[in-house]
């Protein structure tokens, strides 16, 4: 009796996830290709690829969340049929995502400049800074897919970023072979040669999609609100109160892993090599849980500008339904396979030891990971994101980050013990954030 209350939200939901979820693996696919050919080119590449990744990473997801601002809004006219207003809220998120992908940029630059300042280990530095630089360069191309990715997302075409995403993934990969190793007639570059691969990739993905929306019929009902529209005061200001808390969230979640990817490297390249690989292997769940929590955003709210409050909660609930099998699969898979992983990556006996260590606390987190998706996106869904910020901070601020170090360095479990915080944050944050939810949509 009480499944069947949601058997009606299960297929919608599928069906506007998997393509996200698909589209995410292939970014995924992208980082273990990128982290296996840069392995078995060598450790140190390994290890300086891990650190720029990591602190990346912390750029990205902010910048991603800031552009989910788009989603409610896109969703919720969607909802009500208003298509040029659609088209108005894309123009408007392209110069906010392009004003933001500024302030990235300088924000990184200045990382960049006291890089060495950080305590990794000296003979990484020179790989480090001129795969950061093409990395730096990349992200203003990532934030002007991402409004175009959720103006489609909003509008439930999750197909076209899927297809995009899957295309500039295939060319990354090769452009890695080529550059990497020098194939082709291409001159061996080592680890830059996966920087530029990227920032290539990134480039075409731009160009592609706005191809897409600007030349052909499937968006010519919001290409023509985007062109009747100008850039105005009330959508940029909703843009922000929407997209600051989103990413300022995700920041501060990627900001406990990339502190915590500080820590490692206190202990060496090894760690630091192996954390990378744990990292990218664990994205793994994390992309698929967000692509299905991405879709709990659009059918909430979609049911929102509705005004159906009780399918805004069983979306919900039936995507977090979602998410607990996908975690369950993942998991078990990882499990069974933990001391095989880190063989794909290097010929390190050390670092592969480590890397199968670290599946356990990897493995405890997936419940919290899988909860705090799930529900940070359904609170997105009905644009309440002010109170996931003071809940990122307690959650990976406050309580992940002082037990990292305690574990890590006062209990001295090492590369494990810096781990284990991450169950305590991710669970802490998605109990909050379900919390949250539950409080708002039962008022309403």
């Amino acid at each position: 009796m009480y499944l069947k209350q949601f058997k009606r939200h299960y297929g919608p939901l599928i069906t506007l996830g998997v393509p996200i979820v698909i589209g995410q693996l292939g970014m995924i696919l992208v980082s273990l290709a990128d982290t296996m050919m840069v392995g078995n080119y060598g450790t140190p590449e390994l290890g300086a690829s891990g650190f720029v990744n990591n602190m990346m990473n912390l750029a990205i997801v902010f910048a991603t969340g800031y552009s989910y601002g788009l989603t409610p809004i896109v969703g919720n006219l969607f909802g009500k049929g208003d298509a040029p207003g659609i088209g108005r809220s894309l123009k408007n998120s392209l110069l906010t995502n392009s004003l933001m992908a500024m302030l990235l940029m300088a924000a990184m630059g200045v990382l960049y400049i006291n890089i060495g300042r950080l305590g990794q280990p000296e003979e990484l530095i020179p790989l480090i800074r001129p795969y950061y630089l093409i990395l730096l360069v990349s992200l203003f191309f990532v934030l002007i897919f991402n409004a175009f990715k959720q103006f489609a997302d909003g509008i439930t075409d999750t197909r076209t970023p899927m297809w995009i995403l899957l295309g500039g993934n295939v060319f990354n990969i090769i452009g890695n072979w080529i550059l990497i190793y020098g194939k082709l007639g291409a001159p061996e570059l080592g680890l830059l040669g996966a920087g530029i691969a990227t920032l290539v990739s990134r480039i075409l993905m731009v160009i592609v999609f706005a191809a897409i929306f600007f030349y052909t019929d499937r968006y010519r009902i919001y290409r023509e609100g985007f062109a009747q529209s100008g850039i105005n005061r009330e959508d940029f200001i909703r843009l922000n109160r929407l997209g600051l808390p989103v990413g300022l969230q995700m920041g501060m979640e990627t900001a406990s892993f990339n502190i915590a990817t500080i820590m490692v490297g206190w202990l060496g390249t090894a760690a630091l090599a192996a954390h990378q690989v744990m990292v990218t292997v664990g994205q793994l769940g994390f992309m698929m849980y967000y692509g299905m929590a991405a879709a709990i955003a659009v059918r909430v709210s979609v049911f929102k500008g509705q005004n159906d409050i009780v399918s805004v909660r069983r979306s919900a609930g039936a995507g977090f339904q979602l998410i607990l099998i996908m975690a369950t699969v993942v998991s078990v898979v990882i499990f069974c396979f933990r001391n095989h992983i880190g063989g794909l990556f290097t010929d390190s006996a050390e670092v592969a030891s480590l890397v199968s260590a670290l599946t356990i606390p990897w493995v405890i987190y997936q419940f919290g990971d899988g909860l705090q998706c799930a529900y940070s996106n359904a609170l997105r869904g009905i644009a309440d994101v002010k109170p996931v910020m003071l809940y990122a901070f307690i959650a990976y601020i406050l309580i992940s980050l002082p037990s990292g170090y305690f574990f890590g360095f006062i209990m001295d479990w090492g590369i494990t013990g810096i781990w284990l915080s991450f169950p305590l944050g991710l669970t802490s944050a998605g109990l909050m954030f379900y919390f949250r939810f539950r409080s708002k949509t039962n008022r309403q």
